[in-house]
C-alpha cells in the first residue's frame, strides 16, 4: 500500500513539504534522504514520488514558494518617499524573515544545492527583491536624501545585515521585535547617510 490510509494529495503534499523543510533546516539538504522525508509523513519511500519528482524538485519548490510569498507580501506594502520606503523595507524584512526561520535558512544556505537551472530561477526571484531596495536607494540618492557610493553594494550590505537578525533573535529575549526593528532601522539609515 503506497499511501497511508485516508491520505489525500491536498493534505499529504503540504505535509511532505513541511517535513522536507524541517529536515533540510535541521540536517542540511545533502544529509536528508527521500526515505527520511517519506518516513516523517508516514509514507513508503516509493510513494513520495506520487507527490514530487525528486529531492531537487522538492528543494526548488520550497525555495520558489518562499521567494514568491516574500515578493507577494512585499508588493502589498504601501509606496512612500525614499526615507519612509527604506524604513518600511527594513521593518518588513525583519518581521517577515523572523516569522520564517526554516525557510530563510534554506533559502540562503542551500542555494549551493540547486542545479544550475533551478539556481538561475531562484536567483532571478532574489534579484527582484534586491532590485526593490536598490530602487529605493537610487531614488533617495537622486533626491539627495541618501549618500550611497554604490547602490548595488549598499543593497547587498543592508540585506545581509537585516537577514542576520535570524541568526540571533529569539522571542522573549532581552529585546522585543519592535526594539530590534528600531535599532536596525537606525543602523540602516546611517549606513546610507540618511542622518
Amino acid at each position: 500500500m503506497a499511501r497511508t490510509q485516508g491520505s489525500h494529495s491536498d493534505i499529504t503534499g503540504p505535509r511532505i513539504r513541511q517535513a522536507a523543510l524541517r529536515l533540510f533546516a535541521e540536517r542540511g539538504y545533502a544529509a536528508v534522504s527521500m526515505r527520511q522525508i517519506a518516513g516523517a509523513v508516514g509514507l513508503q519511500a516509493g510513494a513520495l514520488y506520487n507527490y514530487t519528482a525528486d529531492k531537487q524538485s522538492l528543494l526548488f519548490e520550497l525555495m520558489e514558494r518562499h521567494m514568491g510569498d516574500l515578493l507577494s507580501a512585499r508588493a502589498r506594502e504601501p509606496e512612500a518617499e525614499p526615507r519612509a520606503a527604506l524604513e518600511g523595507f527594513v521593518r518588513f524584512h525583519i518581521r517577515y524573515h523572523i516569522a520564517r526561520p526554516e525557510e530563510v535558512f534554506i533559502a540562503y544556505m542551500e542555494l549551493r544545492s540547486l542545479d544550475a537551472e533551478n539556481f538561475a530561477r531562484i536567483e532571478a526571484l532574489r534579484r527582484a527583491y534586491e532590485d526593490e531596495l536598490e530602487g529605493i536607494l537610487r531614488r533617495g540618492a537622486q533626491a539627495g536624501v541618501f549618500e550611497v557610493e554604490d547602490a548595488k553594494v549598499a543593497t547587498l550590505a543592508v540585506i545581509a545585515m537585516l537577514t542576520g537578525v535570524n541568526t540571533w533573535y529569539r522571542s522573549g529575549g532581552r529585546l522585543s521585535l519592535e526594539e530590534v526593528e528600531d535599532i536596525y532601522w537606525n543602523m540602516a539609515r546611517r549606513a546610507v547617510g540618511a542622518g
